[in-house]
């Protein structure tokens, strides 16, 4: 009995998933700053939310002005606030604000951290 109960949920565990994920299809998302190893991570988590996403290092290979090259082309810019320049964070809120972009400060550059971003976007939560 209680198996059939965890199948059960799982099953809708996983309906519920495909259809968050679904909501995101589509869309485009910059991620500036991070770590450079967890970089094809994020993308592939992205990936499963239909989305794809940009990369910018946040000034340490990257010209931070190449920021306001991509930030029309995209819907939402997500910063996680231990692992991004002052300046280049500075220059991402300006932008987001002249853009009307969402802009989402993550609290680290984890992938648990983005995951959970991309599923409170997908649930149409307010992302904190």
């Amino acid at each position: 009995m209680r198996e059939k109960q965890r199948q059960q949920a799982r099953a809708r565990e996983e309906q519920v998933s495909a259809s968050d994920k679904q909501a995101l299809e589509g869309r485009s998302f910059l991620y500036v700053g991070g770590r450079d190893c967890q970089v094809a991570h994020l993308r592939q988590i992205a990936s499963s939310y239909g989305a794809n996403l940009i990369h910018h290092d946040g000034g340490l290979r990257e010209a931070v002005s190449r920021i306001d090259n991509v930030l029309p082309s995209v819907d939402c810019v997500f910063c996680p606030i231990d692992c991004i320049s002052h300046d280049a964070c500075l220059r991402v809120k300006t932008g987001c604000k002249k853009w009307e972009k969402a802009f989402v400060p993550l609290r680290n550059g984890s992938k648990s951290s983005f995951e959970r971003a991309l599923q409170s976007l997908s649930q149409g939560d307010s992302v904190q």
